[in-house]
């Protein structure tokens, strides 16, 4: 079985994290935010990964340490899990529609971190979750994972679905890069 169980702690966070990349998309997450656990389940559904997280971190101050570091502790448990990466596909993509909203993310688990989104919500929040950190989120991610991540919302009326098409793309796209596809390592060095 492809999981990890990572626990961080800093002065700004606790976070433990259960990730089964071989799951059947049960998400059980405990951040303080409500709109975040919501777009982290959801990742877990279309993913058909079982995370389960309890996140804590110094919401008083504001939400980047804590949605940050849940990206870069969901990306080391990704890590974790696929080790060598031997036989996996590598990289994934999807475009994801959520009613009138569209999103498109790529990801290549290729060992280098790197993250670009383009995701220009129109307000400051969704529900309870400041729509800035979302970009932090994904580049904790590609950091955690060292994987290359493209993120875009190329178009959607309502924030809400623009968000929740972006964490849907995210999950397909992971969800596909996971995929064993054969032997060895996709890589002309041998190595990832």
């Amino acid at each position: 079985m492809r999981e990890a169980e990572i626990e961080r702690i800093t002065k700004e966070t606790r976070i433990n994290m259960n990730l089964n990349i071989d799951g059947s998309g049960k998400g059980d997450i405990e951040s303080g935010i409500g709109f975040f656990d919501h777009m982290l389940e959801s990742f877990a559904v279309h993913g058909l990964f079982d995370i389960k997280a309890r996140i804590k971190g110094d919401l008083k101050v504001d939400q980047h340490h804590t949605v940050e570091d849940t990206g870069f502790v969901l990306g080391l448990a990704f890590k974790k899990a696929l080790g060598a990466k031997e036989g996996i596909k590598r990289s994934g993509f999807s475009f994801f529609p959520m009613d009138e909203s569209l999103a498109f993310v790529a990801v290549d688990l290729s060992g280098r971190a790197y993250a670009r989104v383009d995701a220009k919500f129109r307000g400051k929040k969704i529900g309870d979750l400041s729509t800035e950190v979302i970009d932090d989120f994904f580049e904790g991610f590609a950091r955690g994972a060292e994987s290359t991540l493209h993120a875009k919302v190329l178009y959607g009326r309502s924030d809400h679905h623009r968000a929740e098409a972006l964490f849907k793309a995210f999950a397909r796209s992971m969800k596909e890069a996971c995929e064993i596809e054969g032997r060895g390592i996709r890589s002309a060095k041998g190595v990832i």
